[in-house]
């Protein structure tokens, strides 16, 4: 099954993300789960960084949820919004 994992920083959390920023990469890369897809989630001006977007395989929800509270994100509490939503990928136009 395919999940979603959509969160939304805390207001002004620049700092806080870059200074977490690669831990969270690191964590991301070697990730237990297969992720399909996965960046971070722009303001109006198209650069700065205001939450992450995950597209990823798992077994069940119970697993994208525990690994989304390993990530160095969530425990830097970071996130003000997290939703984390099963997805039916019907179409996937990736080379």
């Amino acid at each position: 099954m395919h999940y979603v994992i959509h969160c939304l920083d805390k207001p002004n959390s620049v700092e806080k993300r870059l200074a977490h920023y690669d831990a969270h990469k690191a964590y991301i890369s070697n990730a237990p789960l297969k992720m399909v897809i996965s960046g971070p989630l722009l303001a109006d001006d198209e650069e700065t960084m205001i939450g992450s977007c995950f597209l990823l395989e798992a077994k069940s929800l119970q697993e994208v949820e525990a690994f989304n509270r390993e990530d160095p994100f969530y425990k830097a509490d970071l996130w003000a919004q997290i939703s984390i939503r099963p997805f039916n990928k019907r179409v996937d136009n990736r080379a």
